[in-house]
């Protein structure tokens, strides 16, 4: 794998220069605050310090149901980014599920106000990436979903900088349907023609999206290579990624699984392998049903990867 495998990346001052904030290694989180969190009654303050009690450091805010404004008080953004840094979490932001830039004008102009009150309580939170779904074919050919997403990206990326939002990367997300806009094509040319943009690789998205995608390593090499091939080195081994097991039928993604449950993938092994061999530091995010309990797993997995190529 070229530039990975012989390590000729870009050196510091080129990244400043770009914008490209470097993970220091592989991170994983769940994705919003785990259910045996909130039994406890812990506020989302608590949410960092937990997690690096339970060895893990990330964190995805959730953000699905938002609408045009952001949904949470500056202050306790700032709170929650300062709780993140003290405890060694990194963190991202999931966006609004009803953001959908393949609508017709009214509904785009709604989505680009979502995704900049995301991106806005992203910057107060200093998290690095906003995760969201670009939204559903419908009637429209894929080229002109395409190129109504590019034009609308395009808009909000120049909002943001109006407004100094500049740190904050905006991820759009492989799906886990044919009927969504998210191919790992069509993400990856969003980035290419987009400016402060990051692929988010839904694994698991991809496995259903293709009914069974990654059946061995070599599957999951070939994404980390075409994302190196497409974007450079650094986008690949930097990834923000989210992985559960998945169940899917003939229209894609049908629910999540838990790690331990037998008969679903992908493997996460598979993918640990390509990430110790080439290594990446990737953010890994955990959608299973047992958000910190998978992640926790994929950790120790991954770790014991690293240990069999040293």
């Amino acid at each position: 794998m070229g530039l990975i495998r012989e390590k000729v990346i870009a050196t510091e001052g080129q990244r400043e220069a770009r914008g490209l904030k470097m993970a220091d290694r592989p991170r994983f989180g769940p994705a919003g605050v785990p259910p045996t969190f909130k039994a406890m009654k812990a506020t989302l303050i608590d949410v960092p310090r937990l997690l690096r009690e339970e060895g893990l450091d990330a964190f995805e805010y959730q953000a699905v149901r938002w609408g045009a404004k952001p949904q949470i008080k500056r202050e306790d953004a700032e709170k929650l980014g300062l709780k993140a840094k003290e405890n060694d979490v990194l963190l991202s932001l999931h966006a609004s599920y009803f953001i959908n830039f393949c609508g017709d004008k009214e509904t785009i102009e709604a989505s680009k106000a979502r995704l900049i009150a995301c991106a806005t309580a992203a910057q107060w939170m200093q998290a690095q990436t906003v995760v969201f779904h670009p939204g559903f074919y419908g009637k429209k050919t894929p080229k002109e979903v395409f190129e109504g997403c590019l034009e609308a990206l395009k808009d909000v990326v120049e909002k943001l900088k109006t407004l100094g939002i500049r740190e904050v990367k905006l991820g759009p997300e492989t799906m886990g349907k044919p009927s969504q806009f998210g191919s790992l094509e069509e993400v990856l040319a969003l980035c290419e023609k987009v400016e402060q943009t990051q692929p988010v690789i839904d694994w698991a998205h991809l496995h259903a999206r293709e009914r069974g995608m990654f059946k061995d390593v070599n599957d999951f090499r070939r994404v980390v290579e075409t994302v190196e091939k497409r974007l450079g080195a650094d986008a690949a081994k930097n990834m923000h990624c989210h992985f559960t097991k998945v169940e899917f039928t003939e229209k894609g993604e049908k629910c999540h699984h838990t790690m331990d449950e037998a008969g679903y993938g992908p493997d996460f092994t598979l993918l640990a392998r390509v990430i110790a061999e080439f290594k990446l530091k990737p953010v890994i995010i955990s959608e299973s049903p047992v958000l910190d309990v998978d992640a926790i797993k994929m950790r120790d997995i991954l770790q014991k990867e690293l240990k069999a190529v040293a």
